[in-house]
């Protein structure tokens, strides 16, 4: 495994197999988020979606849980949030 200076946490630890997701915010969590803090996000992620009964098929429902996301792994929400 790869060590990696996390973003989240600032500790050098091990970088994930590959990107949890295809994409850009994919793509920057296999860059910056060790295993232990994406670990810890996928257990919160779990509480977001049972507190506040996301159903993920809905696209504003996986928008929101993707802010939470940028806001738990590197503690600033990504900009405007834009529907189309």
């Amino acid at each position: 495994m790869t060590a990696i200076p996390c973003a989240r946490c600032g500790q050098s630890r091990d970088q994930l197999a590959r990107p949890p997701f295809p994409g850009a915010l994919g793509d920057r969590i296999y860059d910056t988020i060790c295993k232990v803090c994406w670990q810890e996000w996928l257990r919160q992620q779990t509480a977001v979606i049972n507190h506040y009964g996301l159903d993920l098929t809905d696209a504003k429902a996986r928008q929101f849980l993707t802010m939470q996301t940028e806001t738990f792994l590197f503690g600033t929400p990504p900009g405007p949030v834009t529907t189309t």
